[in-house]
C-alpha cells in the first residue's frame, strides 16, 4: 500500500493518478476527503499531518508514503511511520533548501530542512525531492491574462526553470515503487533557464495573442502580493527574484535520469493549463 499525502494538490493528484495507472493499491490523505472528488479505485482516510493523533490510522499497511511537507510535522511523521513499519518515505521538499548552510536562509527553506532532518535521522528508507520554480507559479498572472495582454510584475528580467508538476510526481513514482532511490535528493527543474519576460511571451503564443511583461516597482508589488502572502515569504520570494536577475537558473537533468524522459517545458506547461489564462 503506498500512501499519498497532499493528495489534493498539484503534485500529490499526479502521483495519484500515476500509480493507480500502474494498478498500484493507493491510499489518498486529505484532511476532508469527503470534500474532494477523486479517481476511480482510490482509497481515501481522513488525516492531518499537524496532527500526530490521526496518522496512525492513515499509515497503517503502508509501505511507502509520498510526504507532503507540513512545517513542523517531521518528528511526529517519523515516529509514526516507524510505528506502523513503514519501509520508504518520499518527500516534496524544495530547492531552496541548502545543505551547507549553518542555517537556512527564509522559512521556506527552513522548515523543509527541519522535515529533511527528522527523516535523515530515522530508520526509514528516504528520498527527497528537491524541485525550484512551478510553473504553477505563473498562474497568479492568471486574472491579468484574462483581463489584458499585459502582465505586471517585478523584474522583468528574473530567472527560473519552471517545473511542470506532472513531472515532480513522475520522479515521486519512480522512487515509491523503484529500489535504488535511497538516500537520494533530486533536484527537479524544467529543461530551459526563462525570464518572467520569456514566460509571459509564451502564455501569449500558446494562448494565440501576444501578452508582454510590464515591469514595475519592488515596493508596489510588495504592496500587491502582502495581502495574500506572508512577510517572510513575500521577502523571499522578491530576494530570489532579484538574485536571479541577469544570471541563467539552473537546469538540472534530474528528471530525465530518473524518469527516461526529458522534461516537460513551459510551453508544454502552458498548453495543459491554457483554460487558466
Amino acid at each position: 500500500m503506498i500512501l499519498v499525502t497532499g493528495a489534493t494538490g498539484n503534485v500529490g493528484r499526479h502521483a495519484l493518478e500515476m500509480l493507480l495507472g500502474q494498478g498500484r493499491e493507493v491510499r489518498a490523505a486529505s484532511r476532508a476527503p469527503e470534500r474532494a472528488t477523486w479517481p476511480a479505485g482510490v482509497r481515501t482516510v481522513a488525516a492531518d499531518l499537524a496532527d500526530p493523533a490521526s496518522l496512525a490510522t492513515a499509515l497503517a499497511g503502508v509501505e511507502a508514503v509520498f510526504l507532503f511537507a507540513v512545517p513542523g510535522s517531521g518528528p511526529a511523521f517519523v515516529a509514526a511511520a516507524e510505528a506502523a513499519g513503514v519501509r520508504r518515505v518520499v518527500l516534496l521538499s524544495s530547492g531552496a533548501v541548502d545543505d551547507e548552510a549553518e542555517e537556512q536562509d527564509g522559512p521556506i527553506a527552513a522548515y523543509h530542512a527541519e522535515i529533511e532532518q527528522a527523516l535523515r535521522g530515522s530508520g526509514l528508507e528516504w528520498t527527497f525531492l528537491r524541485p525550484d520554480v512551478f510553473a504553477a507559479n505563473t498562474l497568479m498572472w492568471a486574472a491579468q491574462t484574462k483581463a489584458g495582454d499585459v502582465v505586471r510584475g517585478a523584474y522583468a528580467d528574473a530567472t527560473a526553470a519552471p517545473i511542470h508538476e506532472a513531472d515532480i510526481a513522475a520522479v515521486a513514482v519512480a522512487a515509491l515503487t523503484e529500489d535504488g532511490h535511497a538516500g537520494e535528493i533530486y533536484r527537479l527543474t524544467g529543461p530551459q533557464s526563462l525570464s518572467h519576460a520569456d514566460q509571459a511571451e509564451i502564455i501569449g503564443e500558446v494562448l494565440g495573442r501576444p501578452i508582454t511583461y510590464q515591469e514595475l516597482p519592488v515596493e508596489t508589488v510588495r504592496q500587491a502580493m502582502s495581502a495574500h502572502v506572508p512577510g517572510a515569504i513575500l521577502d523571499g520570494i522578491l530576494k530570489a527574484w532579484a538574485d536571479s536577475v541577469g544570471r541563467p537558473a539552473l537546469v538540472t537533468a534530474d528528471v530525465e535520469k530518473i524518469t527516461g524522459r526529458t522534461a516537460r517545458s513551459y510551453r508544454d506547461w502552458v498548453s495543459d493549463h491554457a483554460a487558466a489564462f
